[in-house]
């Protein structure tokens, strides 16, 4: 009994996250975003002072915008210009080598940022404007603002 108990779970716990881990490419994109979106608050705060200085939770921070800039451009395919409440500007697809030149430097930039390994503040805040700089020019391009 306990066997198959365990096989069970296992069996749950392989597959229920693999069914789990991508409801297509819109929303996996916009998850990505607001992963991002949470750890820019974060990190934020701390280059402000707002929250005191931690270096595990940046370098964290660092490590999830890494993770996340080495997966997004796989959630952009053609069939993912419309619907989902996208944001994504026509830009993407009509020039893609912009898009992928942004994206290229996004990854560079965030890998260059975890690369750091910052242990203080004032560390942390260069890495962290390195990573954000890329948010802004992005957006601006790439993103359609709604609402």
């Amino acid at each position: 009994m306990l066997r198959v108990v365990s096989a069970a779970v296992l069996a749950v716990a392989v597959i229920l996250p693999a069914t789990l881990a991508s409801a297509g490419p819109i929303e996996d994109r916009q998850a990505i975003m607001k992963g991002n979106g949470r750890d820019t608050k974060a990190g934020g705060a701390m280059v402000k002072g707002e929250t005191p200085f931690d270096a595990a939770a940046a370098n964290k921070i660092l490590a999830n915008y890494a993770a996340g800039a080495k997966a997004f451009g796989k959630h952009f395919p053609a069939s993912s210009k419309t619907g989902g409440d996208t944001e994504a500007a026509p830009a993407i697809w009509d020039k893609p080598a912009d898009w992928k030149a942004a994206l290229a430097k996004f990854q560079t930039d965030t890998a260059a940022a975890v690369a750091m390994k910052p242990a203080d503040a004032a560390s942390f805040g260069k890495a962290f404007g390195l990573v954000t700089a890329n948010c802004k020019s992005c957006h601006e391009a790439f993103r359609i603002k709604k609402g």
